[in-house]
Parts: structure tokens; sequence; C-alpha cells
């Protein structure tokens, strides 16, 4: 059954035949349609509240999808997950958007035409320098002529009717020269435009916390590995790590050390990245590791051994002096390869990641 048809829908009562004073004119705009929009986030707002979620577009995108029943997918989703009595929190409804086949194609999308714009770009640099390039060869070409009519006209007869048409050339060549100036700047202005959208697709694909790969850039370099790993028949895992008790460090330390804390735990998963292994920041207190040429047991002993590394490590509040205590992380490893579908390996690491938290958290689980 659709998540939305869960939630009791408030019924419409009409204040005309009921002989409610200033009742609304059968002029009016649809006031059925405006009560159910009303009722739609009032249940998208108790919702949030109810789950002490994030206020953001993405969770606002996903709730209001899943509760208006515009996504079944998300609504069946959604529905299984409240009557299991799991909890429906911040790090999951990240899952959500994760594995959301919408948002990926989204994402997707706005690749190709970040693509497309950039090829537009390049072409339009190219023409425009071919076309300056053969601009600049007329204008000499035209200027060696009128030497030419120059010398052969200073002693012959004509030499008026020879002198207009060495005015007109040159007038011509100063034209030229105007063009030729117009199009350098197209061109200097084509170039800047192409290096400020390489910037901009660099600068989108991180993090501005923990400077690491953010989620667009791990979808896509996800989708690439997978492709080159099935190719040359290679292992590869994919490995969700998750800072524990995260909500209790914001609570009691504030989040700006939440953020340190973050920050920290960033840099001891960096200490591993390589060629072999790719990290990213995937969202809130939740990192994706991806390791090239690893089966699942390799991947589990080299991310057990930061997870060692990072649980021994004594971590102080600089602004208090008080110690945050043991700051851990739990994992989850699952091996791409194994499945036909890449994209199933993420929910497998998902669920090795729950149930690392769910026997007692610190610890890497693989499936």
């Amino acid at each position: 059954m659709p998540y939305s048809s869960r939630t009791r829908r408030l019924r419409y009562r009409d204040p005309v035949q009921q002989g409610a004073p200033n009742a609304p004119t059968a002029s009016n705009s649809n006031p059925r349609k405006d009560d159910s929009r009303t009722e739609l986030l009032d249940r998208i707002s108790a919702f949030i509240t109810k789950h002490d979620l994030k206020v953001t577009g993405g969770n606002l995108g996903i709730v209001c999808n899943a509760l208006s029943g515009a996504s079944t997918e998300l609504s069946e989703t959604m529905s299984k997950r409240e009557a299991s009595g799991e909890p429906i929190d911040q790090r999951w409804l990240d899952t959500i958007a994760r594995l959301d086949p919408e948002t990926n194609a989204r994402m997707i999308e706005l690749e190709k035409l970040s693509d497309q714009l950039e090829y537009s770009l390049m072409r339009f640099a190219q023409t425009t320098k071919s076309a300056h390039d053969q601009t600049s060869d007329g204008r000499e070409a035209l200027g060696a002529h009128i030497k030419e009519v120059e010398n052969s006209a200073a002693s012959g007869d004509g030499a008026g009717d020879l002198s207009r048409v060495i005015d007109l050339s040159r007038v011509m060549i100063e034209r030229i020269e105007e063009v030729e100036s117009a199009m350098e700047r197209s061109q200097e202005e084509t170039n800047q435009l192409r290096e400020n959208l390489a910037k901009a697709r660099l600068e989108a694909d991180v993090d501005h916390l923990t400077r690491l790969p953010n989620r667009r850039a791990f979808e896509r370099r996800f989708a690439s590995a997978s492709t080159e790993a099935r190719a040359k028949d290679e292992p590869l895992c994919v490995a969700f790590c998750d800072i524990d008790h995260f909500k209790a460090v914001n609570d009691t330390h504030g989040h700006d050390a939440g953020d340190r804390i973050l920050v920290a735990v960033a840099g001891t998963l960096n200490e591993i990245a390589s060629d072999q292994c790719f990290v990213a920041r995937h969202g809130g207190e939740e990192f994706v590791l991806l390791f090239y040429g690893f089966d699942k047991d390799a991947a589990w002993r080299k991310l057990d051994g930061v997870r060692r590394v990072m649980s021994h490590r004594q971590l102080m509040n600089r602004d208090t002096g008080k110690p945050f205590g043991k700051v851990t992380f739990s994992g989850g490893v699952a091996e791409v390869t194994e499945d036909a579908d890449s994209r199933s390996a993420l929910a497998r690491a998902d669920a090795a990641l729950y149930q690392a938290k769910e026997e007692g958290r610190n610890r890497i689980v693989s499936v």
C-alpha cells in the first residue's frame, strides 16, 4: 500500500453547504485543492518533526514525493520502513536519495548538459579562431595588393581613379582590423568561460568542509569504476562509513566541534586514499570508499585497520579543553562485481553498515 494512503486524510468540509458565515462564493478558486495542499504541507511538517530530520530541499523533496504518492517506489519503501519499526533518520533518508533512480537520473542529466555546454564553448572557440585566421590572411593579402597598385600607379595614367580605389581598400582594411579585434576579444571571453566552467565543475565535486570529493563526484566515479572492473574482470568493493554517536557530539559540544570531528575522520580515511582507494564524503556524517582490485576480505582488512587507528586517537575540544571521548566509526563493505546490478552493492553495503551499528558500533561488517 503506498505510504500516502497510510496517513489519515482530512475530510473536506464545504463551508457553503454548512451555512458558515462569510462562506466563499462559487466564483472562488478551487477550495478543495487549497485544502489538500495545506493538508500535504501539514503532513510533511509533522513527518519532518516526528523523525527529527533536517529541513533541507533534498529532504523536503523526498518526503513530499513519498507522502503525496508522486513516487510509488518511495511511498512503498517508507511504508515498509515504518511498518518494520526501523528508524527513519537522516542517514537512512540519505541512503534513499542515493538509491533513488530519479535522483541519479537528474545528476546524470546535469552532467550531460554540462558536457554539452563545454563542447559548445570549445566548438565556438575553434570557429572564432578559424574565422580570425582567415580574416587576418585576407587583410594581409589585400594590403600587399594595395602596395602593388600604388607602385604601378605612381607614374601611370588614371592615378586619380586608382587613388580612390586605394582609399576604399584602406577603409576595408580598417574594418577588417576591427572585426579581428572583436574576434580576439570573443575568443578570449570564450576561453575564460571554459576555464570558469572547468573550475566550477571541479568545485562542484568537492565537499567544502572536508575537501574530500562529494557525493556527486562519487556517483560519477562509481559508474566508471564499475564498468571498468567488469571489463577487466577485476574485483571492486564499496564501503559506507558512519561516525558513531555523532548526534551526541553535536548536542554536547556544538556543531562547530562536530565539524572538526568530521574533518578529523575525513583526514584519517583520506590517509589510505590512492589509485586503489577513492574516498568521498557522502553526506552528513557518512563517508563512502571504493577499493579497486580488492575483494571484500581485503577491503575489510584495509578499512578495519583505519577504524582501529581512529579508535585509539584522543581528540580534544580545543574551545573547552574537554575531551570528546573515543570517536569511532562503523562501516559496511560489499563487493560490487558479485552482482549483475552494480547499484545493488550500495544497498548491501548500507545493510552491512546497519548491521555493524546494531552489533555495537565501532566495527566493520562485510557481506
